[in-house]
């Protein structure tokens, strides 16, 4: 079986880009490498560029850490990753001379088996018409976020509040609090691209400290290049050519998109993953349901929960007996990033919200990397029984920082798909006191472990019913989902692969 996997951003990226998504993909690439019969390939798009040329190609990863597996990009892409980086641009949707490279690609290595887009970031929609072309091989489309349907990729209107409605694409057009200029994001990848492909990726003295002195003399270069091409050329028609363009004279859109263009813009996601996906997976029930409610075919719907190297943290460890500590304390379990959709704020009001009574037999162990002043937590330490404060973590510090946590708080104030934080406190069999919003909740499935989310005084009430011990533990590991291992979700992704396709998609393809 030949699979090509598709995400924005390589697995392997020396800047750790993508999230649990690129770990994720690290992980399953790993494990398919050690399946007999399985030859998995790996395509990146949306970050590398060339100084001057803006014409898409494909080539072999020239950069970063090297395995075993087949890796490439595509660079020049006419789509920037990560998404909100071409907001507004109609090229997410169409853009012939990249989608042709993406099929010149698959004809060079393929035919394959199984194309699996772990997004769509960074290529234009239109990719799914291979099934066009090539009928046989079989499309999987997993929803690790929502930019089928939002071009902000998390339906987080104005970094600010939980969008249920576009007003027809409305909402859109103010959502983006500031757009990206496409002209310098591209410069600045044709730099990062040009130095790593020669040695001096991130942790070198000339990436880390050289990164910006050289945009500015890429920047005063490409300018250069620019004027002697217009002089050539001799054609003023030159400064209006396409934004695509990584050259100077190129004009970019001050004003966002039409809400027209971003209502037709779902309206052609949707129409093309109808079309041409077998599988559609949600990687947790919520958004397997919010898919099917935003217009997805619900034949091709389902859920698959990813795998995770935290499995084994579950075989290792055990429930506690109660959710308090001997001296009657709660300790609780915050891991993330001082971000207002991931509940973070949401949180510290929340806490210094509580009775003082209440407050006085709760504890705070938080790990986030500190992206904000620390002002907020030293008042709310003066508040609760105590705060206890890492500046972010690394996977092999999570047992120490974990161990004194009696409960975990997910407080997403968004429809985040499965946080990964949720899983890796799972997975040491701590329970998780979740938002009713995204998939988190899914793992404890437990009705007295929810709060609306947003709602300070329903998170109090479940602060209190957990200090007055009339949550039950027994009936929460009860009903809790297992984590999934790596091993697991692999063999059912194969199996999936290996079925008829939700419906016949070679009969649709024929018509």
């Amino acid at each position: 079986m030949k699979v090509l996997y598709y995400n924005w951003v390589d697995y392997l990226d020396a800047e750790k880009r993508g999230g649990g998504v690129t770990v994720y993909q690290a992980n399953l690439m790993k494990r398919l490498q050690e399946q007999p019969g399985v030859e998995a390939w790996f395509l990146s798009a949306g970050i590398s560029y060339d100084l001057f040329s803006s014409k898409p190609r494909w080539e072999k990863l020239r950069h970063g850490p090297s395995d075993d597996a087949p890796r490439y990009e595509i660079v020049n892409s006419g789509i920037l990753s990560p998404a909100h980086m071409s907001f507004g641009n109609p090229a997410q949707v169409s853009h012939p001379e990249t989608a042709e490279v993406f099929f010149d690609f698959v004809k060079a290595h393929g035919p394959f088996d199984v194309i699996h887009f772990n997004n769509l970031e960074g290529i234009p929609a239109e990719v799914l018409e291979l099934k066009q072309q090539w009928p046989q091989t079989k499309v999987v489309l997993s929803l690790h976020n929502y930019y089928p349907f939002c071009p902000q990729v998390n339906l987080w209107q104005q970094e600010k509040i939980h969008c249920a409605d576009f007003g027809g694409g409305r909402k859109c057009r103010s959502c983006l609090q500031k757009k990206p200029e496409e002209r310098a994001v591209r410069l600045a990848g044709a730099v990062a691209y040009n130095l790593k492909k020669y040695g001096c990726g991130p942790g070198t003295r000339v990436f880390d400290r050289g990164f910006g002195t050289a945009v500015r003399v890429a920047s005063r270069l490409v300018r250069a290049h620019g004027k002697l091409r217009r002089q050539a050329s001799g054609q003023a028609a030159a400064a209006a050519r396409t934004a695509v363009r990584l050259s100077p004279e190129a004009e970019f859109p001050i004003n966002p998109s039409p809400a027209a263009d971003f209502a037709v813009r779902r309206e052609r996601f949707l129409e093309l993953i109808n079309r041409n996906c077998d599988h559609v997976l949600g990687v947790s029930e919520r958004v397997s349901e919010i898919a099917r409610e935003y217009g997805v075919n619900p034949e091709l719907v389902s859920t698959a929960y990813i795998g995770t190297r935290q499995y084994g943290k579950f075989q290792e460890t055990a429930p506690r007996p109660s959710l308090l500590d001997e001296d009657g304390v709660l300790t609780l379990g915050y891991l993330g990033y001082m971000r207002r959709d991931k509940g973070y704020f949401f949180l510290l009001d929340a806490l210094n919200a509580l009775p003082k009574d209440v407050a006085q037999r709760v504890r705070l162990v938080l790990a986030a990397p500190r992206g904000r002043t620390l002002e907020p937590l030293r008042e709310l330490s003066g508040h609760l029984r105590d705060v206890v404060y890492s500046d972010g973590y690394s996977h092999d510090q999570l047992d120490e920082l974990l161990a004194p946590v009696t409960l975990g708080v997910v407080p997403v104030l968004w429809e985040d798909n499965l946080p990964q934080v949720a899983i890796e406190m799972h997975a040491r069999h701590i329970p998780l006191l979740t938002s009713s919003r995204g998939g988190a909740r899914e793992l404890g499935n437990c009705p007295d472990l929810v709060f609306e989310a947003g709602d300070e005084q329903a998170f109090a009430a479940r602060i209190e019913a957990a200090l007055e011990g009339r949550i039950d533990l027994d009936s929460y590991w009860a009903n809790a989902r297992p984590p999934v291992s790596m091993t697991q979700h692999t063999e059912a992704l194969l199996e999936l692969y290996r079925q008829a396709p939700a419906r016949s998609q070679v009969q649709t393809a024929a018509q």
